[in-house]
């Protein structure tokens, strides 16, 4: 059996540790990727050491039967060259989690050709894919064709869009990453509009803040909503919120619905001796409170023993993307109405770096301009037009998130090839969906998913499941 992956970013890695640690002998993988940063995708490659990793070890460790691979590969001196005092845990940049990445794929890639693999990385783009005798064939930027008999797309997450039309003008920022390049057309006394407010712009203030920017730094964005902030890990063990008792649900009723979700959710916190109608209560209140405040209590709140906001953080990587799918469609049509909320309490950012936030709040170089209607470019710079008023800016930088399920811009030919010759079809609500069982999707572009991506945990067991689908 041939197996060829298109893409070396997180998902490749996943997949390949996962056929590593299995017990399948004697196939061959062929792997495809044109980038230079081979095994880290645009995440992780070489950037700023303000750019972190935005969760604690344990929910980070690609190899989904293992949630203490990645502690283990950190080791206690880097663990503690890294550590976050207010987390109790080590935070490494994203630059050092790449390492962790491309150690794992050369690991395993090791391990299978020890086992009888054949093995090749092919530095070039995939551009098409068709049947091809009894499996499929792919076509390469370079012209060649070669052969597989399952092909798994690896293609990463789509490409940051530009909402308000700047693209070309001068001072405008359309991709931050990697921050160490972009950052340097920054001056440091320029007033910069940081266009959203989600994790990629805490990203974007934290690294100004360490290259000693002092002109005004402003988030502007429609909600205004500030990512939560990670809690100390208790190490708590679901017993309800969890994979396996979504399944019974499932077999017991044929279906899962939201209510029944929110009812282990209940049952969790009730047998911690936690008030669920207050947790959801408090929940709900992050579009009303003023974000400032918001932030203050959350950092004040990272060793608060409660389980209730942890136990949401983790099911919605674990549990999430596998719920997601057995939801009916107007479950996940009210779960989106939510997608700010969702987003930014299952995807927190890190206390060090709520801290500096709080600090440039506090002095008054950052703020938060919410209810942005408009942003142009004008003479010299731009302006933000919101409901509180205008802003001018000297520098726009877009810290909008790529849409879930969007497909990136680099494989665009590679996936119409894929539609013109049936193998796949574009789900409504984004995303790609095989139609040949030769064919299969790994990572944010598998169409159906969650609008919560790029969960390294949710990567890795759906990398586990997909190894023992090809090899079983």
């Amino acid at each position: 059996m041939h197996i060829a992956i298109i893409g070396a970013g997180a998902a490749a890695v996943g997949l390949l540790d996962a056929l590593a640690v299995g017990e399948a002998e004697g196939a061959e993988v062929t792997v495809f990727e044109p980038g230079t940063n081979l095994w880290r995708g645009r995440p992780y490659g070489p950037d700023l050491d303000s750019v972190l990793v935005n969760a604690p070890p344990a929910i980070m460790s690609i190899r989904g039967s293992d949630s203490g691979h990645y502690a283990a590969w950190l080791g206690p001196e880097r663990a503690a060259a890294h550590l976050d005092e207010l987390l109790g845990q080590p935070l490494v940049p994203r630059a050092r989690y790449g390492e962790y990445l491309a150690d794992t794929a050369e690991a395993a890639l090791a391990r299978l050709r020890a086992r009888g693999w054949r093995t090749r990385v092919v530095a070039s783009r995939v551009t098409a894919v068709a049947r091809g005798g009894a499996g499929l064939a792919l076509r390469t930027a370079d012209g060649h064709e070669h052969l597989a008999d399952q092909v798994v797309v690896c293609v990463g997450v789509g490409t940051p869009q530009d909402h308000y039309g700047l693209g070309g003008a001068q001072g405008f920022v359309a991709d931050p990453y990697p921050l160490a390049d972009t950052l340097d057309g920054v001056p440091g006394e320029a007033g910069v509009a940081v266009i959203g407010s989600g994790l990629t712009a805490v990203d974007v203030v934290v690294s100004l803040a360490a290259r000693g920017h002092t002109g005004r730094i402003a988030l502007v964005s429609r909600s205004g909503m500030l990512p939560a902030v990670w809690q100390r890990p208790l190490g708590h063990q679901r017993r309800h919120l969890t994979v396996e008792r979504v399944e019974a649900l499932r077999r017991e009723r044929g279906a899962v619905t939201l209510d029944d979700l929110a009812g282990l959710l209940r049952a969790e916190l009730e047998e911690a001796g936690e008030d669920f109608a207050g947790f959801t209560e408090e929940l709900l209140s992050a579009g009303s409170e003023p974000p400032v405040e918001r932030l203050r209590r959350q950092l004040a709140a990272v060793g608060d023993p409660a389980i209730a906001r942890r136990v949401l953080q983790e099911a919605a990587h674990i549990v999430g993307p596998f719920a997601w799918r057995l939801l009916p469609e107007a479950d996940r049509e009210r779960l989106r109405g939510h997608a700010r909320l969702a987003t930014g309490v299952a995807s927190p950012m890190v206390p060090v770096n709520a801290a500096v936030l709080l600090r440039l709040f506090e002095s008054g170089q950052l703020s938060v301009v919410a209810g942005v209607r408009k942003i142009e470019a004008v003479e010299g710079g731009f302006r933000v037009r919101a409901d509180g008023g205008d802003l001018g800016v000297d520098v726009a930088v877009n810290a909008v998130n790529p849409p879930p399920q969007a497909v990136p811009g680099a494989a665009e030919p590679l996936v119409t090839a894929l539609l013109a010759e049936g193998l796949a079809a574009l789900h409504p609500a984004g995303g790609l969906v095989p139609a040949d069982p030769r064919l299969h999707v790994l990572g944010d572009l598998a169409g159906g998913g969650s609008f919560i991506t790029s969960s390294i945990p949710g990567l890795a067991a759906r990398a586990a499941r997909l190894a023992g689908a090809l090899t079983g």
